[in-house]
């Protein structure tokens, strides 16, 4: 180490000649002692000063007890001041409101209040709720096996019935496997997790109903939205990702969406959304559970809607209680498409699916004109969607809006409808309005009527507000 470095600025001046640097350097010791001094006491000076003040506040106690103990009027006084918290949230009016009570099976009618009622409340797609059938094959079973199977899958409660289910979806889709879920929510809910995991990126549609949003919240993955079925904000999202991102290669990358919308009615994109996924290296995880047995020539879905190989989508899952008016949900993977069977449904009914297009198409023209509300929803979509033209200003006053106009339609022409309640947990910033579930068992002169009825009813009720 360089002696020089320890002499103060401006000390050589000092210096006259050799000696008085021979001398310093006798005395660099010293030298340094002064130099660093007081830099090293201020230090030891602050560190103690802080080891005090620890000390001090470690030996304080954040309850003194009463130097006398409290007498028993002294603990009834404090005990009747004490107002616990709230273990829920405060009641509200919304919570207060009395929902219609179904007294019959939820068929395309059904009975409320004692009167028989045309039924756009139910994802009753096919028309198979209360098919004879179904029913036949239900009450076998349940002479067979009981209700339920009083285990978890994966110890004691699978059964045969099970096992023959899963193939029998795996070979409908063209997939080498499925997996059975006894809830067609928590089909979503443990999907997700399983496979994206804590710094995975997801891309999720920003419509996503709140299935989907809990088990992107479960995987603890990094999630990133783009707009509503907006291919550009897609585009645009993901390339800011793999830009921005330089571990994004290195991550496992999922895009999620649904085929059909159950916020809006509204179809994805398969094709360009497929085109984006292998630009970028994502797999895609697909939520069928309002196109399965829907969309697509024989009901098997977006892909056959597309004409797009079932090998192209990583994931797919589906709620059943929709189209199949059964329980539970499914899973499954992607593989080569493979000549594959019908379910017994599209087997002997295939027309079941030209016909709920074709009622789709009658009630969507039907209400293409209603004043002050717009649809939403895809043209070929059997889940019809009608938002407000112009909102009130809050999505509380926009909803209380619409639950009127839909109780209206209730009492007055025995039409039921229901709007896209949310709970406080689903955080989807589509706009609410009023959903229409259209099946193949409802008549034309069902979807007529419905058509009238709301127009009937919004008219009056948009006439006398500033709402148009």
């Amino acid at each position: 180490m360089d002696l020089l470095s320890y002499v103060p600025t401006g000390f050589m001046d000092h210096l006259k000649n050799a000696s008085d640097l021979i001398t310093f350097a006798y005395d660099a010791p010293f030298a340094r002692a002064v130099v660093f001094g007081v830099h090293i006491g201020g230090h030891l000076f602050v560190e103690g000063l802080l080891l005090v003040v620890i000390l001090f506040l470690l030996s304080q106690k954040s309850y003194k007890p009463p130097k006398r103990p409290l007498t028993t009027k002294e603990i009834d006084e404090l005990c009747d001041e004490w107002v616990p918290e709230s273990l829920i949230p405060p009641v509200t009016d919304e919570m207060k409101r009395e929902v219609p009570i179904l007294s019959s099976a939820a068929g395309p009618h059904t009975i409320i209040d004692g009167r028989k009622v045309i039924n756009f409340a139910s994802a009753n797609y096919l028309g198979l709720m209360g098919h004879e059938k179904l029913l036949e094959s239900c009450t076998s079973s349940l002479e067979k096996y009981g209700v339920g199977s009083c285990g978890p899958r994966q110890f004691y409660g699978t059964i045969d019935v099970h096992l023959d289910c899963e193939t029998r979806i795996a070979e409908f889709l063209g997939t080498p496997d499925s997996i059975l879920y006894s809830y067609g929510l928590s089909t979503m809910f443990s999907a997700i997790p399983a496979f994206c995991k804590k710094g995975d990126i997801i891309i999720v549609d920003e419509g996503v109903h709140w299935g989907i949003q809990n088990g992107l919240y479960l995987s603890r993955s990094t999630i990133v939205y783009f707009k509503h079925n907006d291919m550009q904000s897609l585009q645009s999202t993901l390339e800011k990702v793999t830009q921005d991102n330089k571990r994004a290669k290195k991550l496992r990358r999922y895009i999620v969406v649904e085929a059909l919308y159950q916020n809006s009615g509204q179809i994805a994109p398969l094709d360009e959304i497929i085109q984006l996924k292998e630009k970028y290296k994502f797999r895609v995880l697909l939520d069928e559970s309002n196109s399965f047995g829907v969309l697509g020539k024989s009901g098997r879905g977006l892909s056959e809607h597309f004409n797009v190989p079932i090998d192209k989508i990583d994931i797919i899952t589906a709620a059943m209680g929709h189209a199949l008016a059964s329980e539970g949900g499914f899973c499954t993977g992607s593989h080569r498409v493979i000549d594959h069977q019908r379910l017994s449904s599209s087997e002997e009914n295939p027309q079941l699916i030209t016909k709920l297009r074709d009622n789709s198409k009658i009630l969507t023209t039907g209400l293409s004109d209603i004043q002050g509300l717009e649809l939403a929803s895809d043209v070929m979509s059997p889940l019809v969607f009608l938002k407000l033209k112009k909102s009130t200003g809050s999505v509380k006053s926009d909803l209380q809006l619409l639950e009127d106009l839909a109780d209206c339609v209730l009492k007055e022409h025995s039409v039921f409808v229901t709007t896209c309640k949310r709970s406080m947990v689903d955080k989807c910033k589509l706009p609410v309005g009023i959903r229409m579930y259209v099946s193949a068992a409802h008549t034309e002169s069902d979807l007529k009527k419905a058509c009238e009825a709301l127009k009937n009813i919004a008219s009056s009720v948009f006439n006398s507000s500033k709402l148009n």
